[in-house]
């Protein structure tokens, strides 16, 4: 990644727009928008599966010129 770019994670008990606000005071432009889910590991009739529990956020921001 150049360093144009950066990417920013939603933090815990933050808002998009919070974390819009604090891209838009670093100087970077949302351009792109990454969601990665998160995932447990439980036992189903003794088979190991994986169920989705969260998801992450994360802004990848161009600076502003």
């Amino acid at each position: 990644m150049s360093g144009s770019k950066k990417q920013f994670e939603l933090l815990e008990n933050e808002s998009i727009s919070d974390c819009l606000a604090r891209m838009e005071a670093e100087g970077y432009q949302p351009v792109k928008r990454i969601e990665k889910p998160i995932f447990q590991e439980v036992n189903k009739n003794g088979k190991k599966e994986f169920e989705p529990i969260a998801r992450k956020i994360i802004f990848e921001g161009k600076k502003q010129q």
